[in-house]
């Protein structure tokens, strides 16, 4: 029978003493002395040092921690004859029935002995242990010495106390990096609370995530990450459509108010905000206020304009001053009769459109030709003009610029441009042409077209051979000229000696005290040069002309109104 020196274990036959030794005490937790790999049994740490530190296995002492007592020892099974020797880690207790020699070996009672066979390895194994105290038993190394079938065993007594400091602050070093570890190595799952120790469990985890989520879906194909990624592009298309579409919202409501559409009131509500403030301002006394408020509801009513705003007797004084002034002209045209008609109070902003209408209306009405089939004698109001524009479009003409102010233009300070002044003179029974300078035609962005046309528009009366005189006066009417934002009214040319050419524009943006200047000899030559444009004074990228040239009979007048549902300009060039 034999006996474990180190847990006392009674075994029958050798064989199973050597299983009993190598399973019960050589693979405990062990690790490297050339590295920090720990926490391997015997077999993985040999494999482990033969792989990793295969030139330095000659001096490795592998270090064991304890066995079955609180101190650790290691037995190491030399061969005497010089052959290998293999390790196995004894647990020996150093009690009082032990005997020390001088040279620290000690001899344990009742030790038996162990017979060995040859092993594969040459290593020497130095176990640790920690501190001890008194009263405990001291840790002791054990050295089986196998010689043919008998083994000897020596046993050297550790008891250094620094010995067993060192391995003290070992033991805690070591649990301090192992409970760091554990704590590093905590890995959440993105799509529950679940906690896992372990990144191979985490990804096991999130995989059995993945495949029941197509299961409850009914997918489940490898297409489902596929699918996913159309859905999200959809929704984010969505969104993008929903963005775009606000932001349309926004600008179209911009410019509803940039060209009165966001039915804030007409010319009667802007003139009354206006006349309100300038009676909080103190600049007009509330009695003032009612009388004028009263005045606007009698002129609005009636339809024609008060001419509190109107200039008369322009061409004429323009006349006068081209027959004894401006001598470096070799030709100037003029045109018929006109008045000048200046934005108000309740039109600053927008009217421009209307007052160049009524501009046109009041050279119309003088003219023999046009001058029958103007309803109204009298130049009609802005309130009264957009009646009839509305009017207009229910005789069918321009049905995408209706469309565009939804039928509507009374009660709205909506802008007007030339397809509404078209639309007003062909409903009259006028003839009129909308004449489109589309792109600039000459250096810097100017328009030298335009003045070239103008020019052919006030000679075609002239078609004779003769040198026509310097000053001609016309009896056409003015020409309506529109551009981006704003619009005036063309009633003369002058041609100089240097061949170019200026265009002579009534604009509505001037002041009726501005206008009246033209009246006075002492201050006619500064108002004419305020009412010059030369080519480099025209540089907008559009313009637009609306031309008066006849009137249409009843045939005429349904024919133009059928062609004015696609209406189209005569583009220059």
């Amino acid at each position: 029978m034999l006996t474990c020196d180190i847990c006392g274990e009674e075994i029958m036959f050798e064989e199973d003493m050597r299983t009993h030794l190598l399973l019960s005490h050589l693979e405990n937790d062990m690790h490297c002395p050339l590295c920090s790999l720990s926490g391997v049994s015997y077999n993985e740490l040999c494999f482990h040092i033969s792989s990793a530190h295969p030139d330095e296995q000659d001096q490795a002492h592998l270090t064991l921690p304890s066995g079955c007592s609180a101190e650790t020892n290691t037995a190491v099974m030399e061969s005497v004859d010089g052959q290998t020797a293999t390790q196995l880690p004894l647990t020996q207790s150093c009690t009082a029935g032990d005997t020390c020699d001088g040279a620290g070996s000690v001899t344990p009672t009742g030790a038996s002995s162990v017979t060995t066979d040859s092993v594969p390895h040459k290593l020497n194994i130095t176990a640790e242990s920690g501190g001890s105290s008194p009263g405990e038993t001291l840790p002791t190394t054990s050295i089986l010495r196998t010689q043919g079938a008998k083994t000897r065993l020596k046993s050297n007594v550790l008891c250094d106390e620094g010995y067993i400091g060192m391995k003290s602050e070992h033991s805690k070093a070591k649990q301090k990096r192992l409970s760091s570890r554990r704590k590093e190595e905590l890995f959440s799952c993105p799509m529950c609370a679940l906690v896992c120790s372990s990144s191979f469990i985490l990804q096991e985890h999130v995989e059995l995530h993945l495949q029941e989520e197509p299961s409850a879906e009914g997918a489940g194909s490898p297409g489902s990450d596929l699918k996913l990624a159309k859905q999200l592009q959809m929704e984010e298309e969505q969104r993008m459509r929903q963005e775009e579409a606000q932001r349309e919202r926004e600008e179209f409501k911009k410019l509803q108010r940039q060209f009165g559409l966001d039915g804030s009131g007409g010319y009667c509500r802007q003139m009354e905000r206006t006349m309100e403030k300038a009676v909080d301002r103190g600049l007009m006394a509330p009695a003032e206020f009612h009388s004028k408020r009263a005045e606007m509801m009698e002129s609005v009513a009636s339809g024609v304009d008060d001419g509190s705003t109107r200039t008369q007797g322009v061409v004429t004084a323009l006349k006068e001053y081209y027959q004894t002034e401006c001598r470096d002209c070799v030709h100037v045209w003029l045109s018929a009769d006109t008045d000048h008609y200046c934005s108000s109070a309740g039109d600053k902003g927008w009217g421009c459109g209307y007052r160049n209408l009524q501009m046109l209306l009041s050279s119309l009405r003088r003219t023999d030709t046009y001058a029958p089939i103007i309803p109204e004698k009298a130049v009609p109001n802005i309130t009264q003009m957009q009646s009839m524009i509305e009017g207009a479009w229910k005789e069918g003409l321009d049905p995408q610029g209706a469309s565009h102010f939804n039928q509507r233009l009374q009660g709205t300070r909506a802008w007007i441009g030339a397809t509404e002044i078209f639309t007003l003179l062909t409903s009259l029974g006028i003839s009129a042409r909308i004449i489109d300078f589309h792109q600039p035609t000459g250096p810097g962005d100017t328009h030298p077209r335009l003045f070239d046309w103008v020019k052919q528009y006030f000679t075609q009366s002239n078609r004779s051979s003769r040198l026509p005189p310097r000053l001609i006066h016309t009896k056409l009417p003015p020409l309506y000229l529109q551009h981006q934002g704003h619009s005036r009214s063309i009633v003369g040319l002058e041609q100089r000696k240097n061949g170019s050419l200026c265009l002579l524009l009534l604009d509505p943006g001037s002041s009726v005290s501005d206008t009246r200047k033209l009246l006075s000899r002492g201050t006619v030559s500064t108002a004419v040069h305020r009412i010059r444009k030369f080519p480099g004074s025209l540089k907008h990228k559009q313009y637009q002309v609306v031309a008066v040239h006849g009137v249409l009979s009843a045939e005429e007048k349904q024919n133009s109104i059928m062609t004015s549902r696609t209406l189209c300009a005569e583009r220059i060039p």
